[in-house]
């Protein structure tokens, strides 16, 4: 079958359209029991067990994974080893997540009896709000869906990417639930571009030896060294080293271009009042979504005090990895 590039589009296109409209009627569809599954998650006192086979196992292994991630230990059970031995990872206080599209089949309903024996909370995901897991779990999800997205109607698509949406948000909400913050996800990603993206802090890379700061009194003039060996950025404190300003090299460039006498202007009279500041415990991917916001090069670093006791870089934050 040969099919011209405008109909893949269209293929491509008619697909996603199918998966989005399957993931909003999820969306309208929450109700109680999401939150009654979020809560038994959040809640456990042993680990979330996730189980199940074929293209719903594989959907299981991705939410087990993401809610380990975001700190709420889980493992995968795969629905035919269960009845081989593994089993035997489930505790009495984990609380088991069981994903089917069908909701029936020998596998399942064999694990279901030993759960229940076990006292072991069932949250079921199924497409099928009727099936017999469904009636058994002390929860259900419905990741029902209109239409498969597959031309046939056979292959699973739309339901797999609708329950893995939904196991998204519940895995979202249950971090929510917890408490779990950047400090938490840092700690579980020690490696990589994300550990060190929420692990460099603005104390790690600022300057602190010699950086230069003036008063308000001083003059353009004055601003011209200390510019230069700060690349283009001044901070201007008070008498207790609180910062009221910020003089750039584009502020002296553009009073130079309009002014004649700027050399003997005041720095109070050029720079910007109330800047951009940063904090030293701070995370440099938060002090870098802020210059980037703002259209700015480098921020004066306070204390806790509010004192003034650093410069840091947007591009010596980007050279540490903290984007």
């Amino acid at each position: 079958m040969t099919l011209s590039d405008e109909a893949l589009l269209q293929e491509g296109r008619r697909v996603l359209d199918m998966e989005a409209a399957s993931i909003a009627v999820l969306s309208t569809g929450l109700d109680d029991r999401f939150v009654r599954a979020c809560r038994l998650v959040a809640g456990a006192s042993g680990r979330i067990v996730v189980c199940g086979v074929g293209k719903s196992g594989h959907v299981g292994r991705k939410i087990a994974s993401t809610l380990t991630s975001t700190g709420t230990p889980s493992t995968f059970l795969h629905a035919v080893e269960a009845l081989h031995g593994d089993l035997g990872i489930v505790g009495k206080d984990d609380v088991a997540v069981l994903v089917s599209k069908s909701g029936e089949g020998p596998e399942l309903g064999r694990i279901v009896e030993y759960l229940a024996r076990l006292g072991v909370p069932i949250v079921a995901m199924t497409g099928t709000p009727n099936s017999t897991l469904a009636r058994d779990a002390t929860v259900t999800l419905d990741c029902s869906v209109a239409e498969e997205a597959c031309p046939m109607d056979l292959a699973p698509t739309s339901s797999t990417t609708a329950t893995l949406a939904l196991g998204d948000a519940m895995a979202m909400a249950v971090l929510r639930l917890k408490g779990f913050g950047e400090l938490d996800f840092a700690a579980l990603h020690p490696g990589g571009t994300l550990g060190t993206k929420l692990s460099v802090r603005v104390g790690d890379v600022m300057i602190t030896d010699a950086y230069p700061s003036l008063r308000g009194a001083a003059t353009l003039r004055d601003a011209i060294a200390p510019l230069a060996k700060m690349r283009g950025t001044v901070p201007i404190v008070d008498a207790d080293s609180r910062v009221i300003g910020v003089l750039t090299a584009g502020d002296l460039t553009r009073q130079m271009e309009r002014d004649a006498d700027f050399l003997t202007r005041t720095v109070a009279e050029i720079m910007t009042r109330d800047p951009k500041t940063a904090r030293v415990g701070e995370l440099g991917s938060a002090a870098v979504r802020r210059m980037e916001q703002s259209g700015i090069m480098a921020l004066p670093v306070e204390d806790d005090d509010g004192r003034l006791v650093g410069l840091v870089h947007l591009h010596d934050l980007m050279k540490s990895g903290a984007v």
